[in-house]
């Protein structure tokens, strides 16, 4: 693990999105297409907006969200309704797979998403963010099917619910998101850096980023 600390949210910011686009054209250079995996929640809309100016041939991005609520996906907590807004309509042209489908449960969608996303893995570049109670993506501690999302053989996407959590939830799971060529993880705020401290020395099934973070550069400002 390398963690950059910078000295504000903007350098934070700033940092992530080159380190994304850089990581994106290296993969670009030597394939056809390219694969990024972002994160919901507020701390990244910034990194979008940020990624939406930058000189890259898009149309050779395919975008996934590294987990999805099991909501409408123009629901207001949507993560692809998150990227789409704050990337994609900012004239962005990447693929986005949505892996919320309305005529399916969670558990179905799951399975038609794990076929629509191992058809564009592995992934080069993954950006995550945790949660003070080390989550990751929707890996939370203690949740139904986390044990089979860590799982070495698992499938690309699996079904997640949580008592912490307001809905069921669909997440990338661990062979995924351990297969990607760059992986970065976003976090800000005293309270998420004494959370990833905590991490490094409990086991997956208990703080779900610790089985990412050996490989991972770490971006942090307070």
């Amino acid at each position: 693990m390398r963690i950059i600390e910078h000295p504000d949210r903007e350098a934070l910011t700033l940092a992530v999105a080159h380190d994304i686009v850089t990581c994106l054209g290296m993969a670009l250079r030597v394939q056809d297409r390219a694969t990024l995996s972002l994160p919901g929640g507020s701390t990244p809309v910034p990194v979008f907006k940020a990624l939406s100016a930058a000189p890259l041939d898009w149309d050779r991005v395919t975008i996934i969200p590294g987990d999805e609520r099991w909501v409408p996906s123009d629901h207001p907590r949507s993560n692809a309704r998150l990227i789409r807004r704050h990337l994609l309509d900012e004239g962005v042209p990447a693929t986005l797979v949505d892996l919320y489908d309305p005529a399916l449960d969670p558990e179905a969608g799951a399975a038609a998403a794990s076929a629509l996303v191992a058809g564009v893995l592995p992934l080069s570049v993954v950006l995550l963010g945790m949660g003070e109670d080390m989550h990751t993506a929707s890996l939370f501690p203690g949740a139904q099917g986390l044990a089979a999302a860590l799982a070495p053989d698992a499938p690309p996407v699996l079904p997640i619910r949580s008592e912490t959590a307001d809905e069921p939830r669909v997440t990338l799971t661990l062979p995924v998101l351990k297969g990607a060529t760059e992986a970065f993880l976003m976090i800000a705020g005293p309270e998420k850096r004494a959370a990833l401290d905590r991490a490094v020395g409990l086991p997956p099934e208990q703080a779900p980023i610790a089985a990412l973070l050996k490989d991972m550069t770490v971006h942090y400002a307070e």
